[in-house]
């Protein structure tokens, strides 16, 4: 009984001692496997990395850059290493090189110095301003001839005070040079505004062949001038508007002054 025992205990004792090193055995199999198919895995991702960043060149232009990926996608190794090379331009720096110093200088007024006034700027004045008169530098506008109708219709000329000479010549105080040659060329006619009577006299040359007409009827003599009157010269009709008159001279206003 006992050597029969002894002889099972020692058998079982085998056994067991044979499963446990199986079992270890099989452990360290599985163990070596998983490693090398980890690294199998880590060495192939290297590679792929490798060829990737290789391969594709660094974009320069908007045409040469890689193909957006779609929303949600999970990048490869070969994009995650066009990202890392490829610099990102974002709204916020473009906002930064919009926002670049500017080149123009600011020129500040020194410390205690107030900038002087332009010459040209306008000065606001309050209450009632005094106006100067002094005399005048040229012989002062008392009427005017408006040419109604022939040549230069629309056209003006201007009266002055005292005696005004017409024709078409430049040299006549009242040129009506608007290319009628039915006009003479000097002193065809006179305008005379008389300040201290206030009045205007139409004297025709006599001495002149061509004939001038006042609202159509021939004066042989000085006619006082009422306005709107037409004077006709040649096939040129003006019309009288007077300035001065008995409501105004300039002679008052230098009398104020």
């Amino acid at each position: 009984m006992s050597a029969s025992g002894g002889g099972q205990g020692q058998r079982s004792g085998r056994f067991l001692g044979s499963l446990k090193d199986a079992l270890v055995a099989a452990s360290r199999e599985d163990t070596g496997r998983q490693e090398a198919v980890v690294a199998q895995r880590v060495a192939a991702a290297s590679a792929a990395a490798s060829d990737a960043v290789i391969a594709v060149p660094a974009p320069e232009t908007a045409a040469q850059l890689p193909p957006p990926r779609a929303e949600g996608g999970t990048p490869s190794a070969a994009e995650a290493a066009r990202e890392a090379r490829t610099p990102r331009v974002t709204a916020e720096s473009k906002h930064l090189e919009a926002d670049a110093p500017p080149t123009t200088r600011v020129v500040r007024a020194s410390a205690g110095k107030q900038p002087e006034p332009s010459a040209s700027r306008t000065t606001l004045v309050r209450g009632k301003s005094q106006v100067t008169r002094g005399a005048f530098e040229q012989d002062p506008v008392v009427g005017w001839l408006v040419v109604v109708g022939g040549p230069g219709i629309g056209q003006y000329r201007p009266i002055f005070e005292g005696n005004n000479s017409m024709g078409r010549a430049p040299s006549n105080r009242i040129a009506i040079d608007f290319g009628d040659d039915a006009i003479s060329a000097e002193e065809q006619a006179y305008i005379r505004y008389d300040s201290a009577e206030r009045s205007f006299l139409f004297v025709p040359n006599l001495a002149k062949t061509n004939v001038v007409s006042l609202n159509e009827k021939r004066p042989t003599g000085a006619v006082e001038l009422a306005q709107m009157d037409v004077i006709t010269m040649g096939r040129t009709q003006l019309v009288f508007v007077p300035f001065c008159g008995p409501d105004f001279d300039w002679a008052a206003l230098q009398e104020q002054a």
